[in-house]
């Protein structure tokens, strides 16, 4: 394999073909990668994949933190020159893997947004009406907070995926793998109201009929819109309109905890590979109890 940009053509082909990754992490690898290779042009072992040191290496993470990169974004793209590098290893396009050594950079690790159980009630009321856009955000609300899932597996939900007698859904979620999630009686039931609606609407043109949830011009729902959907009913419901979908599944894992879910349910759940990922949640219900404790002991 004579160039770096031409091993990263592989390894993206590899994570299309293979591994099923989504087009935005595809982009995501791309972008990295191609930073690299423009770093290389002026190094000198060229854009020789093979010739690539740790040395190399290092000079770049140098570059990136001058210019102002965070140390997350540093992270992510030597994350990307690994998993690369991995690649080539395990085929035998390069002897020697120039990442191994050097340490990922330590950042500080935001406990992730989430909603209390009084506020997520308030938000799955605020949408009234019994027009099909009302119905539509009502059903959204409910699968979002009912089964926890990304924004992007609600999206690309078909009607078929739904099984409204059996509580559950069919999701794909990342590198397109599938998983049958529960979605609870109140989404079951909002889902079926809004498939009602949708049958008795005139003129309304179904563009994508098999999607689930449509746009007014009959076209599948982006994620985009869902977000902004979203944040019309946070200010209705008087509350902090800055928090994303997202915010739904994480409220969605931190109540099941609260209510003494076990993490390896939650895993599952949520369609996490590896349980460290679950286990931010239990940061989060960890400060809860100290600020209930700190808050009603007398010896606190």
């Amino acid at each position: 394999m004579a160039t770096f940009e031409q091993a990263a053509e592989a390894f993206l082909r590899h994570l299309d073909d293979s591994r099923h990754y989504s087009a935005h992490t595809l982009r995501a690898y791309a972008r990295d990668l191609e930073g690299f290779a423009e770093f290389l042009r002026g190094s000198p072992g060229g854009l020789d994949a093979a010739r690539v040191s740790r040395l190399d290496i290092r000079a770049w993470l140098a570059r990136l933190g001058e210019s102002g990169a965070s140390k997350r974004t540093i992270a992510r793209k030597l994350s990307s020159l690994r998993s690369l590098y991995r690649f080539l290893l395990a085929r035998r396009y390069v002897d020697t893997d120039p990442c191994a050594g050097i340490r990922t950079p330590r950042f500080a690790r935001h406990l992730p947004k989430f909603l209390g159980e009084e506020a997520v009630s308030g938000l799955l009321q605020a949408p009234q009406g019994l027009d099909l856009m009302a119905a539509r955000d009502r059903a959204i609300l409910e699968v979002l907070y009912g089964s926890g899932l990304r924004v992007g597996e609600l999206v690309s939900l078909n009607v078929r995926d739904i099984d409204r007698i059996g509580e559950v859904v069919k999701a794909r979620g990342k590198g397109k793998k599938e998983r049958i999630a529960p979605i609870g009686r109140h989404a079951a039931r909002a889902v079926e109201e809004y498939l009602a609606a949708r049958r008795r609407t005139p003129g309304l043109v179904e563009q994508e009929p098999e999607a689930l949830f449509l746009n007014r011009f009959g076209r599948r729902l982006s994620a985009r819109s869902v977000s902004r959907i979203l944040k019309k009913y946070l200010l209705m419901a008087g509350l902090p309109p800055d928090a994303s979908p997202h915010a739904l599944r994480h409220s969605f894992a931190t109540h099941l905890l609260d209510r003494g879910a076990d993490l390896r349910s939650v895993q599952e759940l949520l369609g996490h590979e590896n349980l460290s990922t679950t286990q931010v949640y239990t940061h989060i219900t960890t400060t809860r109890l100290k600020q209930i404790y700190e808050k009603a002991h007398p010896r606190a």
